[in-house]
């Protein structure tokens, strides 16, 4: 069992982050933050975290949204700086590299952002398009070289290098509404997770051609690897989770889930999956037994967590 016994968690619809212990369930900390922050990222020492401000409570709402990065002190519970990214707004997707820069993905404006030292960088040293419309989340290579953007209004999957300034966005079209995505380990493969057409994608990332495709389940909001040989996908329309086989893509196990699941985080350690859902309870789902072990009781609306 790891030592690390305590779940961050972006409370989206409670407008902070908070701090869980794993074993007990109690919430030990919270920090307001601006209304309806969204996506998370965690430095590799787990010592900053930067929260999206979105700014609107989902895809589907209307409004200008958020325009900031807010950095949290994670050992000292703190908000310690907002980062303005105007006129770059509705910030979601957030990744880190290996080198600990900062991508930050603004949906209004589909523009993927860069920030190289974001601890004290005061604005984005780079801005490139995503050649697409209304991109909401991506996935980025381990040297971040190359971010995978999801598109939702285009529908279109866009490849692009952000360190490369002359490089253009490759589209394909892998199914309609475009929304989950994650990279193979040898990130020679992308998985996404079509909502409106309600199927599964592999993307050879060398080509951007749709290597293979298979029906889900209703409305597959998110997918994730947790091996080589397994995928998890939110099923958002029918309360439920999928194990899928990354090769054919079909489905080796299915969950139903009392809720919603809104988004997950693993625990490699412990064996365990953090499934937020929209009834208020991140589920400890055990990925041996498959089933879930406990609940944890939150706040409104968790979204996004990590195990620090």
């Amino acid at each position: 069992m790891s030592d690390r016994n305590t779940l961050l968690l972006v409370e989206k619809c409670s407008h902070c982050i908070s701090w869980y212990d794993i074993e007990s369930g109690k919430r030990l900390h919270s920090v307001p933050l601006p209304p309806f922050p969204h996506e998370f990222v965690t430095d590799r020492a787990n010592r900053y975290a930067w929260v999206g401000h979105y700014g609107v409570e989902t895809s589907g709402h209307a409004g200008a949204g958020g325009h900031s990065l807010l950095q949290i002190d994670i050992a000292a519970g703190t908000l310690i700086r907002t980062i303005d990214l105007s006129p770059f707004n509705r910030i979601h997707g957030l990744q880190m590299d290996d080198q600990d820069r900062l991508y930050a993905l603004s949906e209004e404006r589909s523009t993927l952002l860069v920030l190289d030292s974001p601890e004290i960088d005061e604005m984005p040293r780079r801005a490139v398009p995503c050649g697409g419309i209304k991109s909401h989340l991506f996935a980025l290579t381990r040297d971040g070289q190359t971010a995978y953007c999801m598109n939702l209004l285009s529908h279109t999957v866009t490849k692009v290098r952000p360190r490369e300034p002359l490089a253009f966005p490759v589209a394909c079209h892998p199914g309609d509404k475009p929304e989950g995505c994650c990279l193979s380990s040898d990130e020679r493969t992308l998985y996404v997770s079509n909502r409106w057409s309600g199927t599964l994608s592999a993307i050879d990332t060398e080509t951007m051609r749709t290597r293979c495709s298979a029906a889900s389940r209703e409305d597959p909001t998110r997918i994730y690897r947790w091996s080589d040989d397994m995928l998890v996908v939110t099923n958002y329309g029918e309360c439920s989770l999928s194990l899928v086989d990354p090769v054919t893509l079909k489905e080796i196990d299915h969950i139903p889930t009392p809720a919603r699941a809104i988004a997950l985080s693993f625990d490699q350690e412990r064996g365990i999956a953090f499934v937020s859902q929209d009834d208020d309870r991140v589920g400890l789902f055990d990925m041996k037994t498959r089933r879930f072990e406990a609940y944890i009781h939150t706040q409104r609306e968790p979204d996004v967590s990590k195990v620090i």
